[in-house]
């Protein structure tokens, strides 16, 4: 009796062991699954990191590419900008060579041509010079002009009084 309580007792501990070996086994294969899903996860993040990476870079390279055709196109604007200021210069340079409006003539005090004017005093210059001309044809000063002070040699400047 005591016998067939021990192999009773066997009995029934060998079946609760193989319950026990099954459930371990299966809660076993289900951390094997949870484990590969975990891994198929990993490395789809670490996928999309490196994509996003390779993203983030390309479009450091875009804007440092950018930024140095600012710089040049800043460059170029403003050697353009001193060019025109320099073509300006010079063009009001010529300007003011040229078109130099205050006249005096020699020989004439400033006093008198204040009263008579300087069209006045060019009409009497024409008929004084020109007496047949200044009689037979009337003549009319629209605008007088006189030398520059200066004369460059490299260019041809005018360097008579000019009347129209």
């Amino acid at each position: 009796m005591i016998v067939k309580m021990i192999q009773n007792l066997r009995n029934r501990m060998e079946v609760r062991n193989e319950k026990i070996q099954e459930m371990f086994n299966k809660d076993l294969e289900e951390l094997k699954n949870k484990q590969t899903e975990m891994n198929n996860i990993v490395t789809e993040m670490k996928n999309t990191i490196e994509g996003i990476n390779n993203r983030i870079t390309e479009a450091e390279e875009r804007i440092s590419e950018l930024e140095d055709k600012m710089v040049e196109t800043t460059a170029e604007e403003q050697n353009k900008e001193k060019r025109m200021k320099r073509i300006e210069d010079n063009l009001r340079h010529l300007w003011d060579n040229t078109k130099c409006t205050n006249i005096q003539i020699t020989g004439i005090s400033k006093e008198e041509e204040k009263k008579k004017g300087s069209e006045k005093i060019f009409e009497e210059i024409i008929v004084e010079n020109f007496p047949n001309r200044g009689k037979d044809i009337v003549t009319q000063v629209q605008e007088a002009q006189r030398v520059t002070y200066r004369i460059n040699h490299r260019r041809n400047t005018p360097r008579h009084i000019l009347i129209k």
